[in-house]
């Protein structure tokens, strides 16, 4: 079945509006057009070429310690220790961006602390029909319906074996594959969980992507409860068989209600889960509705994800006392972005759609200003 054609991207790459009152960086200035323009416009095109030149970066000797010396190494922020994991920088690459773990040697070289690869699934899947990736520049988000496509949790396994030490904290994002009923999604997260247990540093259970139908009723408590229970149970029967123990974190949606996040907290407390990642994408339009895009299914992250994230990690920061640790993500596009997070309560941040609007440089920016 042939694809459906890519429409225009809705401004074009010169049309993107300077912010009032900074400095565009090289990275505004002249690559970010030159990607916007790849593919007639189509977001992920950009994606997949500027992993591809990622993936090379860290095959070639002395390329990743180049690009460190160039965009700021880790060694500019102070580490971190969270869930008994040192962090050598509390700002993360988010999952989403590499999915399959295709470019890990080149994530340090532009300032990452940690990665966390995924989301990934038991079976390979497709993802859903293209076009499926958004870019909304007037309002530095981005809108995304990928459908977790990557190449399963079998293949990630056999890639992550070649790596050796990355010498950074790895975290695995899981989900739930498409074919696979609700019923029987808590075999398809332990059979990942299986398989990757040896190469993760912490699990991510996703539950809250809006884009595989039926998936956000899992953070019902019934139905979370039954699976956090069934992924620890699988994760000590692997340090049994000599494996260290690995953090288990829950993922949640932007759009629960305080009563929903709370009953969630409970089970997470109950269960003895590790973290808490604040948040996935949002299903709702805040901020963009007049945007011709708007109308896009998928879930909505950046700019417009700022001030939801912070409220939602406030709140969890006081309903657990600060005894669960945050990991903060949406709506970092500068600086002062990532320390909002960290004063609402994050432990550590990840950024993806930042990287897309401000380039390597925003995350040196976050580092420098942890100082």
């Amino acid at each position: 079945m042939s694809e459906p054609s890519v429409p225009e991207p809705s401004v074009p790459a010169q049309s993107v509006p300077a912010r009032a009152g900074a400095r565009r960086s090289a990275y505004e200035r002249v690559v970010r057009p030159v990607l916007y323009r790849l593919g007639r416009g189509d977001a992920e095109v950009a994606h997949e070429q500027t992993l591809a030149g990622l993936r090379l970066l860290g095959r070639v000797p002395g390329a990743p310690g180049a690009a460190a010396r160039l965009f700021g190494s880790i060694a500019t922020a102070p580490a971190r220790t969270v869930f008994g994991i040192r962090f050598p920088s509390p700002v993360g690459l988010a999952a989403g961006m590499d999915k399959n773990g295709i470019a890990l040697r080149a994530w340090p070289a532009i300032g990452f602390g940690f990665v966390e690869v995924g989301t990934v699934t038991a079976h390979p899947q497709p993802g859903n029909e293209k076009p499926r990736l958004f870019r909304l520049v007037e309002h530095e988000a981005v809108i995304n319906r990928m459908g977790f496509n990557n190449l399963g949790s079998a293949a990630l396994a056999s890639r992550l074996a070649t790596y050796g030490d990355l010498g950074y904290p790895l975290g695995i994002s899981i989900g739930k594959s498409k074919v696979t009923p609700l019923e029987d999604a808590v075999e398809d997260y332990v059979t990942s969980l299986r398989r990757l247990y040896r190469y993760g540093d912490y699990f991510a259970v996703n539950v809250s992507s809006p884009n595989t139908p039926g998936l956000r009723s899992l953070q019902d408590a019934g139905h979370l409860r039954e699976l956090l229970t069934a992924l620890h149970t699988e994760a000590a029967s692997m340090t049994v068989g000599g494996l260290s123990p690995k953090p288990i974190l829950v993922k949640i949606a932007p759009d629960l209600t305080t009563p929903a996040i709370d009953e969630l907290l409970q089970v997470c407390t109950d269960v003895g889960v590790a973290g808490i990642i604040a948040t996935n994408t949002t299903i709702g339009r805040p901020g963009v509705s007049n945007h011709p895009l708007a109308s896009e299914s998928g879930g909505l992250s950046g700019r417009p994800l700022a001030e939801i994230a912070a409220k939602t990690i406030a709140h969890i920061h006081a309903e657990t006392g600060g005894a669960l640790p945050i990991i903060g993500v949406g709506g970092i596009l500068e600086a002062s972005d990532a320390t909002r997070l960290f004063d609402a309560g994050a432990s550590l941040v990840q950024v993806y759609t930042g990287l897309i609007y401000r380039g390597p440089g925003l995350i040196r920016k976050i580092n420098r200003s942890l100082l």
